[in-house]
């Protein structure tokens, strides 16, 4: 009697190994029958400005925006404003923290811009601020990007709670070290991902003292490349995977596709979208890939592989639908250590259940220090 064949995870970790891609894609090209047709409604051309690369995206755009002293006293009125209201940070929203004349120059960087953006204020300006006035002024001005922020856990201080703020800092010295489920806690590099979101928007507190330097790429870009080259590939992205749901012990893995794509109708532009972070498929330190949940494919390991190394070939708020991102590693000291804070935004026009959906403003919790939330934090990583 036949014994069945157990599926194996494919050799593929969450930093991709170029060696140890390049075999198995060379075996694949020589041995597989490969469709070198895209799926139906998908094209191999993409006319948009959210197809850029680091040759031209420079002399195409003015992506970054340097607040004028009328801009930063306009916020710092705003930051006065909300302060006198005697409400607590939940309740920061457009009209409790009013930019009359900056909320136009901030609407450009909406869900629906075509281009990336990074908004840089000024270091002296939040310096001078305590850690809730920087939070406070942070959320204010990312209410006139995009008004609705997402839920990116449920839990703090062992209360249910529609938490919006994740804090992006090295806690590998707070927490045990080896129950670290996501590298924003650590040193380590974070390779081409997108987040769950539409508009993340990560400013930075404190520098490292060597290397994290943020980097963004197009995946539109990324997608031309693919459809011209390996249209199997775009196949494979637009299939069902098994995605993890780290901390989910309800619902522990969905099945989606990474890649998905709205045909263009008299009414609206075609729209491409691409969703996916390597750690979902590959786990990382503390939460390495269950056991319980069904393998990648030896087709779909590739295609992840093939989506960071095309990504580092070519070569802040940002369109999360268009852009990768990703992060060196770093070096802190005690003196220099990066810190970032995180929210996932979105336009009125736009839905995204498990992140947004019934999120309610007086449930909605600011963390003013970093913690780990659970779907980052393998079984007993508590805090040392």
């Amino acid at each position: 009697m036949a014994i069945a064949e157990v599926a194996q995870q494919p050799d593929i970790g969450y930093t991709p190994d170029h060696d140890k891609y390049l075999a198995p894609v060379q075996r694949r090209l020589k041995g597989d029958n490969l469709d070198k047709t895209l799926p139906p409604s998908f094209s191999t051309e993409l006319k948009s400005d959210l197809v850029w690369d680091n040759t031209d995206i420079a002399d195409r755009f003015d992506w970054t925006y340097e607040p004028t002293a009328t801009d930063l006293e306009e916020i710092e009125k705003a930051l006065q404003h909300f302060k006198s209201l005697g409400k607590s940070l939940e309740y920061v929203d457009q009209e409790a923290f009013p930019l009359p004349n900056l909320h136009s120059k901030l609407g450009i960087i909406s869900m629906r811009s075509t281009t990336p953006l990074a908004l840089r204020l000024s270091a002296v300006s939040l310096c001078l601020l305590i850690r809730e006035e920087i939070i406070i002024t942070y959320a204010g001005i990312a209410s006139h990007i995009a008004p609705i922020r997402g839920r990116q856990h449920n839990q703090y201080d062992e209360k249910l709670a529609d938490v919006v703020l994740n804090h992006i800092k090295d806690l590998s010295k707070v927490y045990d070290a080896n129950k670290i489920g996501a590298p924003a806690y650590t040193t380590d590099k974070q390779v081409f991902h997108t987040d769950s979101g539409h508009v993340i928007a990560l400013p930075s507190l404190e520098e490292a003292a060597e290397g994290g330097e943020s980097k963004l790429r197009s995946s539109w870009r990324v997608y031309k490349e693919l459809a011209h080259t390996r249209p199997d590939l775009i196949r494979t992205l637009a299939e069902p995977w098994p995605a993890e749901n780290f901390g989910d012990k309800t619902k522990p893995y969905v099945s989606r596709p990474l890649l998905h794509h709205q045909p263009s109708t008299s009414t609206s532009r075609g729209r491409l979208i691409i969703q996916c972070a390597h750690r979902t498929f590959t786990g990382f330190q503390g939460l390495p890939h269950s056991r319980d949940i069904s393998p990648i494919t030896e087709a779909q390991a590739e295609a992840l592989d093939a989506l960071h190394f095309l990504v580092e070939k070519r070569w802040q708020f940002a369109n999360n639908l268009s852009i990768f991102h990703a992060r060196d590693g770093f070096t802190n000291t005690e003196e220099m250590q990066r810190y970032l804070v995180r929210l996932w935004l979105r336009d009125s026009e736009n839905t995204w259940e498990k992140v947004y959906g019934g999120v309610k403003e007086e449930r909605q919790d600011f963390p003013l220090e970093p913690y780990i939330r659970n779907a980052s934090l393998g079984a007993g990583g508590e805090s040392k």
